[in-house]
Formats: structure tokens, C-alpha cells, sequence
């Protein structure tokens, strides 16, 4: 079992897809206790399932590493060529598909949590942000009116 983990870990240490994920789930979580402590409302029942949802993406990793190490499938025609050279990656295995899924999952939460926070940002990215999340949350439209009041 500790060879297995090892394997795991030693595979991992250099995908930038891993750390780019690991990146994003840390900054997003720093920007969800400040907006927390902002709203206050800071519970547990409220963060821990935020924390549960990050360790399982990190576990979701992980195993998608081993099965990438038993079963070599190459995704690479479903992402496009600009963004495999930003990665700087020539293998889109199991684990970095849905490694850079979650960092886009991760990116909207951040974006999320700073337009929440009241981070200043360009006018157009806000507009957007607004239009993009009212599909996707329900945090917005209470965020909105309240607002407006």
C-alpha cells in the first residue's frame, strides 16, 4: 500500500495540472473565510462541507492518478492546443481532464468570492460575473436586492 501512495505522490509532485488545482482549491478556500468573516457567518456545518468537497476533489485526483498509471488513455483531442501549451502538457490523461475541470469549478468559486466580498474589479467582469452566476447560484439574486435596498 505504501508503494501504491508513493507512486501516487511521486506522480503528482510534478504535474502542474495537481498543482495548479491544489492552488486554486487553497485560494478559494482563504477567500471563502474572509467572506465568511465578512458576512459573519462563519459555521461549521457551512465549512465543513466546503472542506469535504475539496478533499474529495484531491481524493478524486489521486485515484484518477492510479487509474491513469493502470489504464494509459490519452484525452488529448478534447482540449484545445492554446490551453496545452499554457498548461504546458503533452498528455491529458484521466486525472488532467478533470484536473482542469476543477480548476475552472474552482476559478468561477473564486471569482464568486471576490465579487461577494466587494474586491474591486473591472465593470464588464462584474457584469458578467453577475449574469454567469445568477445561472449557476443562488447567492447573487440575495446579494443583488440586498443591494439595492
Amino acid at each position: 500500500m505504501e508503494h501504491i501512495l508513493a507512486s501516487i505522490v511521486s506522480a503528482l509532485g510534478g504535474n502542474s495540472i495537481f498543482i495548479l488545482v491544489l492552488i486554486c482549491i487553497m485560494f478559494d478556500t482563504f477567500l471563502g473565510a474572509l467572506r465568511a468573516l465578512k458576512d459573519h457567518v462563519f459555521n461549521s456545518s457551512f465549512g465543513i462541507d466546503g472542506g469535504i468537497r475539496k478533499v474529495c476533489m484531491i481524493g478524486c485526483i489521486m485515484f484518477l492518478a492510479l487509474t491513469d498509471m493502470v489504464v494509459h488513455i490519452n484525452l488529448l483531442a478534447f482540449i484545445p492546443t492554446d490551453y496545452l501549451q499554457i498548461f504546458g502538457i503533452d498528455k491529458v490523461g484521466i486525472m488532467e481532464f478533470f484536473g482542469i475541470l476543477f480548476v475552472i469549478y474552482e476559478t468561477i468559486s473564486v471569482l464568486k468570492n471576490m465579487y461577494l466580498i466587494g474586491v474591486p474589479m473591472p465593470l464588464w467582469l462584474k457584469d458578467q460575473l453577475e449574469k454567469l452566476l445568477t445561472q449557476l447560484t443562488n447567492e447573487i439574486p440575495t446579494k443583488l436586492l440586498d443591494d439595492q435596498e
